[in-house]
């Protein structure tokens, strides 16, 4: 598989609370040929991602079936910024492996410091360019190699717990040609006394019948015989 054609395959989460920005961002991505999908809230996203937001109007969370290769959030944002969006996604055993960048319009050094040390990837001075996603390539393609190394060890678990499945058919399946073998060797000496008993019987009624016919034939040999005489009246 080509760069290129992995590259179709990045999907992009991206979060800002400006409508500009967030299709600024997401015309530049598609320029990239990125999936992007773009929310306008912390709360939505992780509602997206199927985390629990502690959001009392967000609606029942279910884990999404898209798989997400970076997120990028704007810092400033009503309700939860761009940084608690980032702890909430580095607490979440799921998603914490997905890389997570931060943009702001602000240079606020102690800001990027914290965001960077909670676990961000990069941080963006708004307004992002072509040049700062280019920045975001390894970080996709990291997240890509591992979500397909992670596939590959599923399968072989998959075939082992299917095997695991079909052992017991297999020993019940031998157990019962096992009984089929010993009921054979059970009947087979029985089956031996019977085709003897029948050739017995046939050897004795064949021997009765001889004697029979000897017994005929000497009957009718000791009985005088009278040729050539004529009765007169």
């Amino acid at each position: 598989m080509g760069m290129a054609a992995v590259e179709s395959h990045f999907h992009v989460l991206a979060v800002d609370d400006s409508s500009f920005d967030r299709k600024l961002i997401e015309k530049l991505l598609q320029k990239s040929s990125c999936q992007v999908t773009t929310v306008d809230s912390g709360y939505k996203a992780l509602e997206f991602l199927g985390i629990e937001s502690n959001d009392p109007n967000a609606l029942s969370t279910s884990p999404q079936e898209v798989e997400v290769n970076l997120i990028i959030t704007d810092y400033c944002m009503p309700g939860m910024t761009g940084y608690d969006l980032l702890k909430k996604v580095k607490e979440s055993s799921a998603f914490k492996n997905i890389p997570v960048v931060i943009m702001s319009s602000e240079n606020v050094p102690a800001r990027i410091s914290r965001c960077l040390e909670e676990g961000a990837e990069e941080f963006f001075l708004k307004p992002v360019r072509m040049a700062d996603l280019n920045k975001l390539k390894p970080h996709m393609m990291k997240t890509k190699l591992n979500n397909q190394k992670l596939e590959e060890i599923d399968k072989p678990l998959n075939v082992a717990a299917a095997a695991a499945a079909v052992e017991p058919e297999i020993k019940d399946s031998a157990e019962v040609g096992s009984k089929i073998l010993t009921l054979q060797s059970e009947l087979e000496p029985k089956q031996v006394h019977l085709q003897v008993a029948q050739q017995e019987e046939q050897t004795l009624g064949n021997n009765n019948k001889r004697k029979s016919m000897e017994e005929g034939l000497s009957t009718d040999r000791s009985r005088p015989r009278f040729e050539c005489i004529t009765t007169a009246v």
